[in-house]
């Protein structure tokens, strides 16, 4: 296995009605497996609990969180809103994501996830006390890393199926802070299908497809055993596994494996 430095951060659903039980059960589900969880924003473009409100249940319960904001849904000023509500929280590490093209109406237009960064170190200069700690996370693709993503403190890279694939980029690669490879749990066949049509960078290899079309629980399975492979390769500061609709059974596979 990995160092014990390795990080393991499990991505949570967040809800989309005003109720924050399915939440505690998964905190609580994967708390023996993760180190910490990754809380998306507006998750497949449905309203869901802001991100900032999950992130500070989750440290309520004892776990470090990364609350993810998207500059799609909001405006500059819905921005700094953000700050101060996590500020306040004590929320203090964040991932910034484009967003995915919205199912109705647009964008504002006001942000991207370069100005995010740059509105945020502002935003702690301002408020030293409450926000010195802050960190900005930015996503990657297998490929050249802008200078400008090197201003952020932590990287996470999109979901890969295939170790040589994410070994052979990270060779490529040189980033201050943490790296985190983007493992998911694939469900069934068909949704493997569905992401590959709605996202081309995204390849699922073939054997995974056949084993998974074999079998539902395939996917746990070769899921945790590539997370597993990321963590003993030493080439990563961790894993951003996506469990999806399976959280009990990633977290019953991690903690039979030994994962603590």
């Amino acid at each position: 296995m990995g160092s014990p430095a390795f990080e393991w951060i499990c991505e949570i659903q967040p809800p989309t009605t005003p109720d924050l039980m399915h939440v505690r059960h998964q905190i609580g589900t994967l708390s023996k497996a993760a180190s910490a969880y990754l809380v998306p924003d507006n998750h497949v473009g449905r309203a869901t609990v802001s991100s900032v409100a999950v992130a500070h249940e989750v440290a309520q319960m004892g776990g470090r969180a990364i609350a993810c904001l998207n500059a799609r849904d909001r405006n500059a000023l819905g921005f700094r809103r953000d700050l101060l509500t996590g500020a306040a929280y004590g929320v203090e590490e964040f991932l910034f994501v484009y967003g995915d093209d919205p199912r109705a109406g647009s964008r504002t237009g006001q942000l991207t996830v370069r100005t995010m960064i740059d509105d945020l170190r502002r935003f702690s200069d301002e408020h030293p006390r409450s926000a010195g700690a802050f960190k900005a996370g930015v996503t990657t693709r297998l490929r050249a890393l802008p200078t400008w993503k090197q201003a952020a403190d932590l990287l996470f890279v999109q979901v890969s199926f295939e170790l040589d694939e994410l070994l052979a980029w990270r060779d490529t690669i040189q980033f201050a802070g943490p790296v985190y490879a983007g493992v998911m749990v694939l469900p069934s066949g068909s949704m493997a299908r569905r992401l590959m049509e709605a996202i081309p960078e995204i390849d699922v290899p073939s054997r995974w497809l056949d084993a998974i079309d074999r079998d539902r629980e395939a996917g746990v399975e070769l899921a945790c055993g590539l997370a597993h492979a990321i963590a003993d390769s030493g080439a990563f500061d961790g894993v951003h596994l996506v469990p999806g609709v399976r959280y009990r059974e990633t977290a019953s596979r991690l903690e039979a494996w030994g994962q603590p």
